[in-house]
């Protein structure tokens, strides 16, 4: 599982330096699908999402326009479900193009929920649920709106279902380090956009 984390994330940031303004959401998400095959995937668990401006506030599941083109000065993340080995990777990240402070500050903060609730979790072995409710207590207090809806989930050996459906933030106990996938979704208080990131809970926090 470390092994497709870290393939995972290696894969998201070369599909970030690729991408560039001028291009729409379905180039991106091909250009995507090609860095992924070229490294060696084996297929992918969920379809591989690149998401720009005001679409980042949208969940998995919502439908986006795939003509959408990223700005000069824009706001976009990418988020991927490889599987590699017979191992489940995923990881998304939150990108900025040009200089808009705001935006950079979002893309920051979901990095710091992520690194806050996951330092949370290592400390003090609180329940999925337990994480989700703090994790909204601190993007409030940073002046930021968490999507309650995105929850996270377990990963594992290819399909992770069979093993243990559901989603983090329902779990009523503590998670098991290496199996779950904590997910952070903010958005802008006024402005049309926000920002993504998730990654594997580790006991090792580097």
């Amino acid at each position: 599982m470390l092994r497709a984390r870290s393939l995972s994330l290696v894969a998201v940031e070369r599909i970030a330096r690729a991408i560039r303004p001028g291009m729409t959401q379905d180039q991106a998400a091909g250009l995507a699908m090609q860095v992924l095959q070229q490294m060696g995937m084996q297929r992918i668990w969920h379809r591989t999402l690149v998401r720009f401006g005001c679409d980042t506030l949208k969940m998995f599941n919502e439908p986006v326009a795939a003509e959408n083109i990223l700005g000069a000065n824009d706001i976009f993340f990418v988020d991927i479900g490889p599987v590699w080995d017979g191992h489940e990777g995923d990881a998304g990240d939150t990108f900025v193009v040009g200089d808009d402070p705001e935006m950079a500050a979002c893309a920051q903060a979901a990095h710091q929920l992520w690194r806050e609730v996951s330092d949370r979790w290592r400390r003090d072995g609180l329940s999925g649920e337990a994480l989700y409710r703090y994790a909204e207590e601190r993007a409030q207090a940073l002046g930021w709106r968490l999507n309650l809806e995105v929850k996270g989930h377990r990963a594992c050996d290819f399909p992770h279902a069979i093993y243990k459906a559901g989603r983090l933030g329902d779990f009523g106990l503590c998670p098991t380090t290496g199996l779950w996938v904590l997910e952070i979704q903010i958005a802008h208080p006024q402005r049309p956009f926000g920002a993504f990131f998730e990654d594997l809970l580790s006991a090792d926090p580097s």
